[in-house]
């Protein structure tokens, strides 16, 4: 054990409080009662769409006290709350706001990481450190000051990044808290495991497998013991920061561009899932391009509840895939011909009716990295100078495409016939871990202000 605690020393232990992690909260409800004041003080949902039976992806803080959740759906939020407010998502504004959010932060300490659309990480020096929850309120007085005192945020302050994270979760909202090493473990003994980032219902099912049932058990595993019960380099990373050692994770390469999408009920049918599923390709098509490389696999995701055999058992859980492969592309009618074949598999074989679809182009390569006499042999195989040419035209096709699209907005030129996907924002969706790009967002740009109240 004492070979194991020096060989992650040498590795970078911190000396001090090194890590300050920020985390909004209710982010997407804060941002709309940011910009609409009516809003202020009302419980507020964040909804993809304006249908009764679609869920929140987010709630205020005062609708969160009155016991609604993200996840519920409007029906059920109105029975606990029937005052909630319900406003439709508005992803590009979201990233707006985040952007300028940086620059104010960036006034008081510069960020090291962008966690998420509502998350960073800065690094601190042992001067900033020493300003303790002064620094904390500097950050805070700058942002109330720039935007609004309803777009609070919690603070946490610790050795390391892992630390800081779980000291903002445990004060929300608009909390701070700093833990010291010399506070460790008791600062945390109290603290729920799956209060703890990377702690999931599936991981505590394994920790406590393992023996491991509070944090007092999990602070004494050794770090070999944690990447056992995770399987993997993650436990020992855990271990690590919960630990006060610093690790570095390696710089991820992009390995696919897929996109997700919830539909609406009138949306679970053969021809409206081909829609849905067309119009998620063309924006992870525009992502490859962007990315200047080429792909050579597409995987096409299903997922039910509800089946259509009557004496099946419902299901929240029915997954259906299908995957195909083609020669290095870059173009839409390659991918979209390729997602025809796994669209009709799937009516074939499809035996639920769908809740949501996803598409994934992925086998990524590189354009510097594809050989050279790739196509250039193509004289060599029957119709191949053919299959050239058609590779270049398609490609120039899409192209001219994506400039028109960026100018003039998303519908002023399809491959296909034109169709609107209620709730908009196919492909520029924030996720956890991904910020759309502004090119994500094509079409009008929307104010600020404009608002979009849930109708129904």
């Amino acid at each position: 054990m004492t070979e194991i605690v020096q060989m992650y020393h040498s590795r970078g232990q911190a000396r001090g409080v090194e890590r300050l992690y920020l985390d909004f909260d209710s982010f997407f409800a804060s941002a709309e009662q940011h910009f609409n004041p009516d809003l202020r003080g009302q419980p507020v949902g964040v909804v993809p769409l304006d249908s009764l039976h679609t869920g929140c992806i987010a709630v205020s803080r005062e609708a969160k006290a009155r016991g609604v959740k993200s996840g519920m759906t409007i029906a059920k939020a109105r029975e606990i709350t029937p005052e909630m407010v319900f406003v439709v998502a508005r992803h590009d504004v979201y990233v707006r706001l985040h952007k300028r959010i940086l620059e104010v932060i960036e006034t008081v300490l510069p960020v090291a990481q962008v966690r998420s659309i509502d998350e960073v990480v800065c690094h601190l020096l042992p001067s900033e450190a020493e300003q303790g929850e002064r620094l904390a309120k500097w950050l805070k007085a700058a942002l109330a000051s720039t935007f609004s005192d309803v777009l609070t945020c919690s603070i946490g302050m610790a050795p390391t990044e892992l630390l800081a994270k779980i000291a903002a979760e445990q004060h929300k909202p608009d909390g701070f808290q700093l833990i010291e090493a010399d506070h460790l473990p008791q600062a945390l003994a109290g603290i729920d495991l799956n209060d703890l980032p990377g702690v999931s219902t599936g991981m505590r099912a394994r920790l406590e497998a393992a023996g491991v049932k509070d944090f007092a058990s999990l602070w004494a595993l050794a770090p070999k013991q944690a990447r056992a019960i995770w399987g993997s380099v993650e436990g020992e990373r855990f271990w690590n920061g919960v630990h006060g050692f610093h690790t570095e994770r390696p710089v991820t390469k992009k390995s696919m561009f897929g996109h997700s999408r919830m539909l609406p009920r009138d949306w679970r049918t053969h021809d409206k899932i081909a829609i849905c599923a067309r119009l998620l390709t063309q924006s992870a098509g525009r992502r490859v391009r962007r990315a200047e490389v080429r792909a050579t696999k597409m995987t096409l995701g299903l997922r039910g509840g509800g089946s259509r055999v009557a004496s099946e058992t419902r299901s929240e859980n029915l997954r259906w895939n299908w995957e195909g492969a083609f020669l290095p592309a870059r173009d839409d009618h390659t991918f979209l011909t390729a997602l025809g074949d796994g669209l009709a598999e799937a009516k074939r074989t499809l035996s639920f009716r769908p809740r949501s679809v996803s598409v994934m182009i992925h086998g990524l390569i590189s354009s510097a990295d594809i050989m050279t006499d790739l196509f250039d042999t193509a004289a060599q195989i029957p119709g191949g100078i053919a299959r050239k040419t058609d590779r270049e035209k398609w490609e120039r096709v899409s192209d001219l495409m994506d400039g028109v699209r960026a100018r003039l907005g998303p519908q002023a030129l399809t491959m296909g016939p034109q169709a609107d996907m209620p709730g908009g924002y196919l492909g520029a969706k924030i996720a956890f871990g991904r910020i759309p790009d502004e090119a994500d967002f094509s079409g009008p740009k929307i104010a600020d202000e404009d608002t979009h109240f849930v109708t129904i």
